[in-house]
């Protein structure tokens, strides 16, 4: 989803040849659902945790936390983005540490006020724990840094570009998630991840179904469903159509009810203008995917970003603001109003 310090973000995962030809693993992952995939429970317990858009404090002239939440009524954020140093270790954009820095003080203002934060690993940008850290091992340990830095009750992992490619960062990913789980008793796991029109891609199926069969219990796997690279009706039409592929790729991979696949996928949208000609997310595609979720319950309800969620002003960067006509916080509060 999104970053780079000073640079466009490069939005979401698009379906390319190189990206549809990856390995796909060993094949007996790709087989029948596991057969004793029970449902676990699903995410949202925390009132206001699905609820959780995404602020990058790295980028995008970030407002205060407190002062979004005080005008929009957003209790959780997801802050972003938690990278590699250059090797298995963890640091704000690469570079800030986990504690003593900026992104800490920030953190604390939030529970101060109340609020509570989604820790999200990854983006499309940078140097990336799943592909530094050389084993499950290694890279759940990484993960377990910030779990420990900011004693997390949720923790998102955006995989992207080359992590999201590469079949064994991808196993790697899961293999680490699931001793993260066994670790942490209770804590909310999402896996965010690009998308079609359709639903996930290979890619993006096989990263299912390696989940499945590891036996990762994993709270929700959240879509990205912009920079489709082409699609057919609104944008909240084809995100509907994209989370109805996403439900029936984790049913299919895991064995749930219809009704608890879709307790265990999310949504992670942009607000406006994408970074697509002629595509760009309304108010009124955020009201179609709010009715979604509430009428199948969905994990999760995020988006990005925060920083965008205001119109543009002359000279406006345009990666601080939206591109179209809009109040602010406008989509900050339509988000808030799912529950779970």
């Amino acid at each position: 989803m999104r970053k780079t310090t000073g640079v466009r973000p490069t939005v979401g995962v698009r379906l390319t040849a190189p990206l549809l030809a990856a390995a796909l693993g060993p094949a007996a992952l790709l087989l029948a659902p596991v057969a004793s995939a029970t449902a676990a429970p699903a995410a949202a317990a925390v009132p206001g945790m699905a609820a959780a858009p995404y602020e990058y404090l790295g980028w995008g002239n970030p407002q205060k936390p407190t002062d979004v939440m005080k005008a929009a009524g957003v209790t959780w954020f997801t802050l972003a983005f938690v990278l590699s140093d250059g090797g298995c270790n963890p640091a704000w954009d690469g570079s800030r540490a986990l504690s003593g820095g900026s992104d800490e003080a920030a953190i604390k203002s939030i529970r101060a006020a109340g609020g509570d934060v989604v820790v999200s690993v990854g983006g499309w940008s940078g140097n990336k724990l799943g592909e530094k850290c050389s084993s499950a091992g290694a890279l759940a340990g990484a993960y377990q840094k910030v779990i420990d830095a900011y004693k997390l009750k949720a923790l998102d992992i955006d995989i992207e570009n080359t992590e999201f490619g590469n079949a064994t960062v991808r196993q790697r990913v899961v293999d680490a998630l699931k001793i993260v789980k066994t670790k942490n008793p209770g804590i909310v796991t999402y896996v965010t991840l690009g998308t079609t029109p359709t639903g996930p891609d290979a890619n993006g199926k096989d990263l299912i179904k390696r989940g499945a069969a590891a036996g990762l219990a994993n709270d929700g796997w959240v879509i990205m469903p912009f920079d489709f690279g082409g699609h057919s009706g609104s944008m909240g039409q084809a995100t509907v159509s994209a989370l109805d592929g996403l439900k029936a790729a984790v049913k299919s991979a895991y064995g749930y009810t219809d009704d608890a696949a879709y307790r265990h996928i999310g949504v992670s949208s942009m607000n406006g203008k994408t970074d697509e000609a002629g595509e760009t997310v309304t108010t009124g595609d955020f009201r179609t995917i709010l009715g979604y979720a509430k009428q199948h319950h969905l994990a999760r309800f995020a988006f990005w970003a925060v920083n965008r969620d205001r119109a543009c002003g002359s000279g406006t960067d345009a990666d601080a603001c939206s591109g179209v006509a809009q109040s602010p916080y406008e989509f900050t509060r339509i988000v808030v109003q799912y529950r779970g």
